[in-house]
C-alpha cells in the first residue's frame, strides 16, 4: 500500500512540475511578445519622428574582408549632399571595435589630407568618395594608411540633430571656446553650456576660425563620446529601439543585423572604457600646402603617420 501511496505522490508532483514549466513558458513567452512588440512600437515612434529616406540600405558596392566579433574597423562618412549624387564626404572616421580590451577608438580623418586615390591620381581624401563611393575611400585608406576597413556606415547630416535629442533630450554640455556664426546659420555665445541636437550640429560643423577643421575634427570627437557615454545609460537603453528608427532614415551601411545585436551586447554588459580617438594627420606629421587645382591640402608624412596609426590600433 504505501509503495503505490508513493507512486501516485511521485505522479502528483511530477504533473505540478509539469504544470509550473508550462505557466513558465508561458509567462517568458508572453514576456517576449510584449517586448516584440514594445521595440516594434518604439521604433515606429522613431520613424515618424524622422522626416526623410536617405541610403542604399548597405548597397554601396563594398570589399572589406568580413570581420569575426572581436576586432572590426568600420568606415564613418558623414555627409551633406543637398540632393547631389556625388557629394564630397564632409567627415572620415574609421572606428575601431575590440571587444578583448574593451576600448571603443576612433580616428578622424581630415578630409584636406592630400593621398593617392588608387587610379586617379593625387587629391584630397574627401575627393575619393564623390568619384566612387565607400569603396574607392576604402581602397584609399588602406593604401595611405595600411588599415583594412570591414564595413561602412554613411550618416547623412540631416538627421544628426534628431539622432542628439532622442540619445540626449535635455541636450549636451560643452565648453564653447568663443564666439561662432559663419557658415552655421546660428550664433553660439562663448561658455559652457547645454546644446540641443541642432545647436549641437552646428558646434560640430564650425570652422571659420584660427584652428579651421582641426578645431572642427576635435569638436566632432567630443560630441560623438558624450553622446555614446549618454546612449549607454539605462534610460537611454530603454529607448533604444526608438533611437535606431530614427536614425535608420539617415544612416546607409552594410553592417550585418547580428553584428550589431553582438557589438550592443557587448557595450551593455563589457564595462565598456571612455572613447579613444586619434586625429590624422597626427602632430608634426604635415605640412600645409596649395596644389594646383586642389587648394589647400595637407600633405601628410605618410610613414610617421602610419606608424601613429598602427600603435593607436594595437
Amino acid at each position: 500500500m504505501r509503495s503505490l501511496e508513493q507512486r501516485e505522490q511521485r505522479k502528483k508532483h511530477k504533473r505540478r512540475k509539469k504544470k509550473r514549466f508550462r505557466r513558465f513558458v508561458l509567462t517568458v513567452f508572453i514576456l517576449f511578445l510584449g517586448i516584440a512588440a514594445y521595440a516594434f512600437y518604439q521604433y515606429q515612434q522613431g520613424l515618424a519622428e524622422a522626416d526623410g529616406q536617405f541610403g542604399n540600405d548597405g548597397q554601396f558596392a563594398f570589399h572589406g574582408k568580413s570581420a569575426d566579433l572581436d576586432t572590426m574597423n568600420v568606415l564613418l562618412l558623414g555627409i551633406d549632399s543637398r540632393g547631389e549624387d556625388h557629394s564630397r564626404a564632409d567627415t572620415i572616421m574609421v572606428a575601431h571595435y575590440d571587444k578583448k580590451n574593451n576600448q571603443p577608438k576612433l580616428v578622424s580623418i581630415m578630409r584636406d589630407s592630400y593621398v593617392d586615390i588608387p587610379g586617379y591620381g593625387k587629391n584630397k581624401i574627401n575627393a575619393a568618395y564623390a568619384i566612387g563611393g565607400p569603396e574607392l575611400l576604402r581602397k584609399t585608406i588602406k593604401e595611405n594608411f595600411d588599415v583594412d576597413v570591414n564595413y561602412y556606415a554613411i550618416v547623412d547630416f540631416k538627421g544628426f540633430s534628431k539622432v542628439a535629442d532622442t540619445i540626449a533630450p535635455n541636450g549636451i554640455e560643452v565648453d564653447v571656446p568663443h564666439e561662432m556664426s559663419h557658415g552655421i546659420g546660428m550664433t553660439l555665445k562663448p561658455g559652457k553650456q547645454v546644446l540641443d541636437g541642432e545647436k549641437l550640429l552646428g558646434y560640430v560643423r564650425f570652422r571659420h576660425d584660427s584652428q579651421s577643421d582641426f578645431g572642427r575634427v576635435n569638436r566632432q570627437q567630443e560630441v560623438i563620446g558624450k553622446l555614446m557615454n549618454e546612449a549607454l545609460q539605462i534610460q537611454t537603453i530603454a529607448k533604444a529601439p526608438k533611437i535606431w528608427g530614427v536614425i535608420d532614415p539617415y544612416v546607409d551601411t552594410n553592417i550585418p543585423p547580428k553584428t550589431f545585436v553582438s557589438i550592443g551586447k557587448d557595450f551593455l554588459i563589457g564595462n565598456q572604457n571612455s572613447l579613444d580617438s586619434l586625429r590624422i594627420p597626427v602632430d608634426g606629421g604635415f605640412a600645409n600646402e596649395r596644389v594646383p587645382g586642389a587648394g589647400a591640402v595637407l600633405r601628410l608624412d605618410l610613414e610617421q603617420n602610419q606608424e601613429e596609426i598602427k600603435a593607436f590600433l594595437e
